[in-house]
């Protein structure tokens, strides 16, 4: 049986991690909009996709999706190739541009939360923080 004190901080955590990863997703470096960013540092991250896998990772549909890596290629910040196993998919992988641009941008997201973080608390805060971010660790390497 959950406590109650364990089931309304769980939905708290939800809901401010929900919000901190649309906040990060707003953070732009270089004028890209927050799914164009998203997308460059998906990629970097889990390498080669589609415009499918891309869609629902990202929750949306793929024909937004479509549009997203549109704006991206005419960018130059990614390159499109036949799937060598089935020819009616692309493969999306990102350009030399597009890697550096992906490493810049998820840079900027990491320096303006250290930026907020060391503007807004105390050093007993930031502890604090960082003693829970420790426990919650715990929780998802089990």
């Amino acid at each position: 049986m959950t406590t109650p004190d364990a089931a309304s901080t769980a939905r708290d955590l939800i809901v401010v991690f929900r919000r901190l990863r649309v906040r990060l997703r707003q953070v732009s470096s270089g004028g890209l909009t927050p799914s164009q960013a998203a997308v460059l540092i998906r990629l970097n991250r889990d390498g080669p996709s589609s415009t499918t896998v891309l869609a629902l990772a990202e929750g949306v549909r793929s024909q937004s999706m479509t549009a997203t890596l549109n704006a991206l290629e005419e960018l130059g910040l990614i390159e499109r190739a036949p799937d060598p196993e089935d020819g009616r998919r692309q493969i999306i992988t990102l350009s030399e541009s597009g890697k550096r641009r992906a490493v810049e941008e998820k840079a900027g997201r990491n320096e303006w939360l250290v930026q907020e973080m060391d503007r807004r608390y105390t050093p007993a805060q930031l502890a604090t923080i960082t003693e829970a971010v420790a426990l919650l660790g715990e929780l998802v390497e089990e």
